[in-house]
């Protein structure tokens, strides 16, 4: 284990650092909307980082160095092509900074030290975490066919994969409390193996030893999609969204 130093963490500003780029909300998830209204290549022109996933919530998106990999119900990553839709996404210009290192702890501690050290939680940041999991447990929901179910409905349809002593990169978005709806509060993470034969969205962890990294913003942008008219249309007020996100996001459903 290592000092951190994210108090010296700051948004860096050169070539659009400290922007977070989302289109649409995780909000509108919850009732349904899943229709895929926007492209990785457009996601792509305002980041070269992100996660989301794919119309009809096919799969678990990560995106590392300008490159975009779909995990899905098989759990081996594959890379998808620029007209690949989504109807929920985060992407930003890499630019992190060295925090710590830390070994032998699980994702929930791992997560409050780095709030913590931050001091960051009413903040958007990212993290990246590269190193050894001696346990993964992620998920990858399984594509959903129109008229779509619930975010909640599809919360038993999906698959569960589990791996021990694996090497690769969890990436993360961290939203304050006050934009839950927007985005998940609190972590919102996904993983990818080194090898891409394992991955998807982060349930639970534990890091046996890895380099942690952050990057500050102190820009959201968020595009909706305005042209949609099943977006347009629908009534939200009817909906619980704050808990069917933190149920469906979380590892309490399953």
């Amino acid at each position: 284990m290592t000092q951190s130093l994210a108090k010296n963490i700051r948004p860096i500003t050169e070539h659009g650092a400290n922007v977070l780029y989302q289109h649409g909300t995780l909000a509108l998830l919850v009732p349904g909307l899943l229709e895929g209204t926007t492209t990785i290549g457009e996601l792509l022109r305002h980041g070269d980082t992100g996660i989301g996933t794919g119309e009809g919530l096919d799969g678990e998106l990560i995106i590392l160095d300008g490159i975009a990999y779909k995990i899905g119900q098989s759990g081996v990553a594959e890379r998808v092509p620029d007209d690949f839709t989504m109807p929920f996404a985060n992407s930003h210009r890499a630019a992190y900074q060295y925090q710590c290192e830390r070994t032998d702890i699980g994702l929930e501690e791992l997560n409050k030290r780095i709030v913590e050290a931050n001091g960051r939680a009413n903040s958007f940041f990212s993290v990246i975490v590269h190193g050894t999991f001696s346990f993964m447990k992620t998920r990858a929901v399984i594509k959903q066919q129109a008229p779509y179910p619930t975010l909640l409905e599809v919360a038993d349809r999906q698959a569960i994969f589990l791996r021990h002593d694996v090497t690769g990169t969890m990436l993360g978005y961290f939203s304050p409390v006050m934009f839950h709806g927007a985005a998940v509060a609190g972590f919102h993470e996904h993983f990818l193996s080194d090898d891409h034969t394992f991955g998807g969205h982060v349930l639970d962890a534990v890091l046996g030893h890895g380099k942690i990294y952050s990057q500050v913003f102190d820009t959201l942008v968020t595009h909706l999609p305005v042209d949609d008219p099943e977006y347009r249309n629908h009534d939200f007020s009817r909906d619980n969204i704050a808990e069917a996100i933190t149920s469906a996001e979380g590892d309490t459903a399953h």
